[in-house]
């Protein structure tokens, strides 16, 4: 990110969402999610390669699962690390949950001023802001209201990438220390693949964020991919003997709903 400005590839996420199906439910603003999204994207086309969109597109329905999933089953915290424009906290708004929205000062001051003068109803959510280099997000959370003792959803999308792997890690410890039994991490991590296709989008995609000032600094092997979980204290949800495709096809792309460990 360029100090003092929002992120663009924040930005650019929030548009491309207009166009993508979404998990439905019987509750919450899906409207208010879209009004705030078409805000952001302003009168700018967004253009990105067909390949590109289809991985948000598949990123967006993980997540979405992922929410849909945690609050039909009871959970009652959920936190946004590097939140972004992501409206989920409008779009499945639902009576008794409590939503927490961590992101960098400036994108969150920014998303701030936008709901305020769109006249949004903001009333579940928690905005924390936090600069995952700086700050202990441990301490921030509980300061602001997070209770450790509740089983919880963490999501974590779109993020890694653009953290060193030392940040990543702390990030990753930090997140792990709140998560009591019973919670669940979904993240979304850059994972390296033999396919030669996949390397010349993945430079074209290297150089589009860079010039947008926002640079990859991680991509992980499927070793580096344990070695992380391991250390940072997360495991692998084990997944139903229906759901086993879906997971591994999940899991190449590099999206994974954690459990600790």
């Amino acid at each position: 990110m360029r100090a003092g400005e929002a992120s663009e590839t924040a930005r650019r996420v929030a548009a491309h969402r207009l166009t993508f199906d979404r998990v439905p439910v019987a509750y919450g603003d899906p409207a208010g999610d879209e009004r705030l999204a078409r805000d952001v994207a302003g009168s700018a086309t967004v253009r990105s390669a067909e390949s590109m969109v289809a991985y948000l597109a598949a990123r967006t329905f993980f997540f979405d699962r992922a929410v849909v999933a945690a609050l039909d089953r009871g959970v009652t915290q959920v936190v946004i690390a590097a939140a972004g424009y992501d409206g989920r906290a409008l779009r499945y708004s639902k009576p008794g949950v409590r939503w927490f929205e961590v992101d960098h000062p400036d994108t969150q001051r920014d998303k701030r001023e936008r709901l305020a003068r769109l006249g949004i109803d903001v009333g579940a959510i928690t905005f924390v802001p936090a600069d995952f280099g700086v700050d202990e997000l441990g301490a921030l959370m509980v300061g602001a209201g997070y209770q450790t003792q509740v089983p919880s959803l963490l999501l974590c999308e779109g993020v890694a990438i653009y953290l060193e792997r030392a940040v990543l890690e702390s990030l990753l410890r930090h997140l792990r220390q709140i998560a009591c039994s019973g919670s669940r991490l979904a993240i979304s991590l850059s994972v390296t693949s033999s396919s030669a296709a996949q390397s010349v989008r993945r430079k074209a995609f290297r150089a589009a964020v860079a010039a947008m000032g926002e640079p990859t600094r991680t991509v992980l092997s499927s070793e580096d991919v344990d070695a992380l979980l391991a250390t940072t204290g997360w495991q692998v949800v084990p997944s139903t003997n229906s759901a086993d495709t879906r997971a591994r096809r999940a899991r190449l792309a590099g999206l994974l709903l954690l459990q600790p460990s």
